[in-house]
């Protein structure tokens, strides 16, 4: 393509109908599904109050800046994740394909948790709550055995929904409802998506402002709950000495990296429909803090209903003991009650200890029950689940609540899709007689197809594995590398001069001494940390085995050799594009013809910086045009 028609193309891109339709779409897509599962455990196992101290020096050195980074090159230079970093130099190529390869393989799990939450929704509207009672077994003589020794959630989670293998190596059929509303998702996706940011920024009125309705609408329901104190206290008291705990540096930095979707190259999509003369600076501060207050906000609701299920259950605990020994000791019933229960239990263990310890009494202590964390999917379909059946209307509760879920999901997999989308499109491998919206449809078909494994028996456990192996490594690297592209390939006065076009102003000290020092080499401990701590241990997945001896608990089970060597291809190949990429036009650098063919040199007036990449007079369509023969 000439430069006439670079030009051509960058004129035609599209806009987005006003700021505001841009700024919800950036926040749909950082604030999603780890705002609401992943955050509040870390704050609960590290240290409570203490967790936030390390979480808000990843944001300040490494979340803004980057995130601040991808807004203002995806603006300057109009393109999608490929084009961009080929417009700055073509060794750079791979590092838009591997974003782009990023998006596609995350999404395939992304949308996945999306059905799961479909599932759930349509079952909410059921009184009493299928998970809230167990079902009867096959022979009608009595409850299914499963489900009485696993508690009714578990099984409706493990059994009725996933319908689960026992291990990885049993993969199991295709569960159709799973498929079915698989099958919902992608087209919901697909619905919104069918014209771009033309639907997209309709879409995001909804899906980006309806779950904090929804957060403030269970804020004051949840405060209002027994319990909610123990939960919040037990949230935000601070315990310091976790801080020495080095794992707590490093979930901070990647959780506060990932929770912001950078790397994802939809972060540069969307900048890309931004006019020239934007503020992308107030931009990134603003979504940034956002993504972050999000986070704090949603702990406090989640945290009062989990102090709630705890006080439930220690409730239930203690009115379990105190009918054991009544029944034992033969003390009428209103004699003991829950606030002299302790007074009772010392009484009868000095007059009659023997006895007492016969009867197996639970230990009883609401800390305890604080203390069983959980995170993800098990937040979601399990812990809560459960605390909403003790909640008075929980079919009300339970619809929100899922509503909730797969609008964070569905603004986040709005990012994720135009991650693959508009590269593709920029580099124009879409034929010209097909339409955008037939294409789109075809990368959804696609993705529903590749992400039928996870609808199997086996599909949970693939779904953790691409979760933690797809949206870690890889990110780190990308991310490590845009800051190299752009400092060291770009040029930190250009990107500078760019900065200062767009919003009037050139990035502070403190923006290009992030850029230049603190960002890449935080990430670079980061990633040698987090590489470091995987290396010493053979993985293990939890496996859920009714046959198991210790059951319900999980079967731990390590992966076995070709699982790993899957685990290692997931965390390495959307990386390898970045060498490969790099090594293919060096070759071909090195092996082009001398003679015969004459390519455009740009670099006849002599006075010029022979450097394309520190030379201003170079446009980045001119950059193109002098390297494509490379």
């Amino acid at each position: 393509m000439d430069t006439t028609s670079e030009a051509s193309s960058a004129q035609e891109r599209p806009k987005w109908d006003n700021k505001v339709q841009y700024l919800l779409t950036c926040v749909g897509f950082a604030v999603g599904l780890g705002n609401v599962w992943r955050f509040p455990y870390l704050c609960q196992i590290y240290g409570g109050g203490a967790f936030l101290i390390p979480y808000l020096i990843a944001l300040v050195f490494e979340g803004l800046p980057l995130l601040y980074l991808e807004l203002a090159i995806g603006q300057s230079l109009r393109k999608g994740s490929i084009g961009v970093w080929h417009s700055i130099s073509p060794l750079l190529g791979g590092l838009g394909v591997a974003s782009m390869i990023l998006s596609f393989l995350v999404g395939l799990f992304y949308n996945t948790i999306l059905a799961w939450v479909l599932w759930y929704f349509f079952h909410s509207f059921e009184d009493p709550l299928p998970w809230s009672q167990c079902p009867v077994n096959d022979n009608n003589t009595g409850l299914v055995e499963e489900c009485v020794i696993s508690t009714p959630v578990n099984y409706f989670w493990y059994r009725q929904t996933l319908n689960i293998s026992p291990g990885l190596e049993t993969s199991g059929s295709l569960q159709w409802w799973l498929v079915l509303c698989l099958a919902s998702a992608w087209s919901i996706v697909y619905i919104c998506f069918i014209r771009g940011i033309e639907t997209i920024g309709k879409a995001v009125y909804v899906t980006a402002t309806f779950p904090y309705l929804v957060l403030t609408i269970f804020l004051v329901r949840a405060l209002t709950l027994p319990g909610a104190t123990d939960g919040l206290l037990y949230l935000f008291t601070p315990d310091w000495s976790l801080l020495a705990d080095p794992q707590v540096w490093l979930d901070a930095a990647t959780q506060i990296f990932f929770s912001l979707s950078l790397a994802f190259g939809g972060l540069i999509a969307f900048s890309s429909y931004n006019p020239k003369k934007n503020d992308c600076e107030r931009d990134a501060v603003f979504v940034g803090c956002i993504n972050s207050a999000t986070s704090l906000y949603a702990s406090i609701p989640i945290f009062a209903i989990l102090g709630f299920k705890a006080t439930s259950n220690f409730n239930a605990c203690v009115d379990g003991n105190i009918l054991d020994l009544t029944n034992a000791f033969d003390i009428e019933e209103r004699n003991i009650t829950a606030e002299n229960y302790e007074h009772w239990l010392l009484f009868l263990n000095s007059s009659d200890p023997d006895r007492v310890s016969g009867l197996k009494l639970k230990h009883c202590v609401l800390q305890n029950f604080l203390d069983q964390s959980a995170s993800g999917t098990g937040l979601a379909f399990i812990v809560f689940t459960e605390a909403v059946i003790e909640m008075p209307g929980s079919q009300v509760w339970a619809v929100l609540f899922f509503i909730m879920l797969f609008s964070l999901g569905l603004s986040s997999m709005f990012g994720n899709l135009e991650g693959v989308l508009t590269p593709l499109l920029d580099l124009h491998v879409v034929p010209g007689w097909m339409p955008k919206e037939i294409f789109t449809g075809l990368i959804c078909a696609l993705s529903f197809l590749v992400a039928l494994i996870f609808t199997l028996g086996s599909g949970n456990y693939w779904l953790e594995i691409f979760n933690s192996y797809v949206g870690s490594v890889p990110l780190l690297v990308i991310a490590f590398f845009e800051i190299i592209g752009v400092v060291c390939f770009y040029g930190i006065k250009r990107f500078s001069d760019d900065i200062e076009f767009m919003t009037g102003r050139r990035p502070n000290l403190y923006w290009r001494v992030c850029w230049m020092g603190i960002s890449p080499v935080m990430l670079l401990v980061v990633l040698v940390a987090y590489v470091a701590v995987q290396v010493q241990t053979h993985p293990t997945y939890p496996a859920w085995n009714p046959q198991y001896e210790k059951f319900p608990e999980p079967e731990v089970k390590p992966y076995s050799d070709w699982v790993f060597a899957v685990c290692v291809l997931l965390s390495s190949a959307p990386v390898l594009s970045i060498p490969a990429v790099a090594v293919y036009r060096l070759v071909r650098r090195q092996t082009r013809s001398p003679t015969g063919h004459s390519y455009p040199n740009p670099y006849s007036n002599q006075n010029q910086d022979p450097n394309p990449y520190s030379n201003p007079a170079f446009t980045a369509d001119e950059r193109i045009q002098t390297f494509k023969a490379l």
